[in-house]
């Protein structure tokens, strides 16, 4: 290991042991309750490994956390990155059921969670006929104190050790394997080719992180914090002022969705902050309006902007919309996704898995070094999403121009996304069904200023009965997270329909985008 250069090391247990020897008083981590230093994060994720073994876990199972952004949780992945452990953070916005249903799919051993979501976590626990083992954050920090650093092989590169939940289409969510391998490689590829949002780290740098950590927008920035050997800061979750503090203080880079990025910029202290502090603001997880956009160049104009598109499957990003292709006034490319990274390789593709002729709309598929090795426990949904050449197929609509740039055009399946957070219709149809005044149910997603999209259920009464839209989003509200409940209810008389009898969202879209340029917001 001594003889390879920082950037071309792959494992989390190569990555830190370099920083911890090169750099043991630079910052590493810091939030709520915890900061440390790397060479303390090393001492810290060693004993976090012995606490492991000490509970009975051992490489290849799996330890949840279920919380807010939190230290804790940087340290407890650090420690399962470089032991083999499989760390599997479940969203804390999801109601106990679902947490239960995650909790039970992964077989974790351990359940960390922060104060907050102690009870939480017990009544999701309570479900479960085999359940975990449940421990505050604050229990693991005080038994970390008195466990020597183990003794351990670590984990290798391709060896799992994330699993992040992404809902599915049949209404329960699957959990997505990656590895070591998966959260570096793209970035190494990129130092090669010499990407300056590879390579531009600095001392004093700090990554600030305040998207969530159950999805990979939050894990995978506080990697792309860790791998470059910077501070990494976690906020509990966003807040327009807690992200312009954050910046004031000395934040140099970060990540936010589109809903977010518009909170900040439209906020009365946007006008009077000193933005100079952020050299990079990375955006994705949806479409970016281009006004809104152009809105954020001119209030951050020494800001490099760049547009991540990926998904969990991926490890996130896998193509960028680099800095020199936005621009004040606003230009055709700032419409798009921008193009693959250096070793992704992005086809469009038609429905008999060839690629189709350049500015032909089709399926955006991916080959790449950070794609899943599959779904956990899911071998035939991994079959449907990675073809036998390994080609990842994303299920969004695209068109790739002659230069390689690919716009986003529609969504194949039908995921909602609201303020950043995945939204599938058939998980809330599924919680919709059974109310005893619906007869049918479709959800849509619809346009809103606020969250880029909102949830509107689209529902046939059963013969004589009466809908009240409020009893109806309340009905929801009791059986799945209130971010996926609908925010609006439609009574129509019957649902569109194809020959095969399968509804036609699109025509239950139609009105609610006319006028739209894309049927995605």
């Amino acid at each position: 290991m001594t003889d390879v250069a920082p950037h071309e090391l792959i494992t989390l247990e190569e990555i830190l042991t370099h920083w911890a020897k090169t750099q043991p008083d630079a910052p590493a981590i810091e939030g709520e309750g915890l900061s440390c230093t790397y060479g303390e994060l090393d001492a810290l994720t060693r004993q976090a490994i012995a606490l492991f073994q000490a509970h009975g876990i051992a490489p290849g199972d799996r330890v949840a956390f279920l919380g807010k952004n939190n230290p804790v949780y940087g340290v407890l992945l650090c420690a399962c990155m470089r032991f083999g452990v499989v760390m599997a953070p479940v969203g804390w916005r999801l109601a106990p059921r679902e947490i239960a249903y995650i909790l039970e799919d992964t077989g974790a051993k351990l359940l960390v969670a922060t104060d907050a979501f102690i009870e939480t976590a017990r009544a999701a626990m309570a479900t479960m006929a085999a359940a975990p083992e449940l421990m505050s954050a604050q229990a693991v920090m005080e038994e970390l104190a008195g466990l020597a650093p183990a003794t351990y092989t670590p984990a290798g590169p391709d060896d799992a050790i994330l699993q992040l939940y992404t809902s599915g289409t049949t209404g329960n969510p699957k959990g997505a394997t990656l590895s070591n391998r998966n959260l570096s490689e793209l970035r190494i590829e990129g130092i090669r080719a010499g990407l300056s949002y590879y390579t531009d780290y600095r001392p004093g740098d700090c990554m600030l992180v305040v998207m969530p950590i159950g999805h990979i927008g939050g894990t995978g920035t506080v990697m792309l914090g860790l791998i470059g050997g910077i501070r990494v800061a976690l906020q509990p979750e966003f807040t327009p002022d807690g992200v312009i503090d954050a910046i004031i203080g000395g934040a140099t880079h970060m990540f936010l969705v589109p809903a977010a990025l518009q909170f900040v910029v439209q906020h009365p202290r946007a006008a009077s902050t000193d933005f100079s502090n952020l050299r990079y603001f990375i955006y994705g997880a949806a479409p970016m309006p281009l006004e809104l956009l152009k809105q954020a160049v001119a209030t951050m104009p020494n800001t490099h902007f760049l547009q991540a598109y990926g998904m969990t499957e991926t490890t996130g990003t896998i193509s960028i919309l680099p800095p020199e292709d936005h621009t004040l006034e606003g230009n055709e490319r700032m419409r798009s996704a921008g193009k693959a990274l250096p070793g992704v390789r992005i086809e469009v593709r038609g429905p008999d898995n060839v690629e189709v002729p350049r500015g032909t709309i089709g399926e955006v598929c991916v080959l790449s070094p950070s794609n899943t090795a599959g779904y956990w426990n899911l071998p035939e949904a991994t079959a449907k999403t990675i073809d036998p050449d390994g080609w990842l197929h994303t299920g969004d609509a695209g068109i790739m121009d002659d230069d390689g740039y690919v716009y986003i055009q529609d969504r194949i399946k039908d995921m909602i996304i609201s303020g950043g957070e995945n939204v599938y219709p058939a998980e809330v149809e599924n919680a919709i069904f059974g109310h005893p005044a619906v007869a049918e149910v479709a959800v849509i997603g619809v346009p809103s200023a606020k969250w880029g999209e909102e949830v509107k259920a689209c529902v046939v009464p059963k013969p004589g009965a009466e809908i009240d839209e409020a009893d109806i989003i309340n009905w929801a509200r009791s059986r799945i997270a209130a971010f996926k409940a609908p925010k609006s209810v439609d009574v129509i008389e019957m649902m569109p329909r194809n020959a095969s009898g399968k509804i036609l969202r699109r025509e239950l879209r139609a009105p609610y985008w006319e006028g739209q340029e894309r049927q995605v917001s």
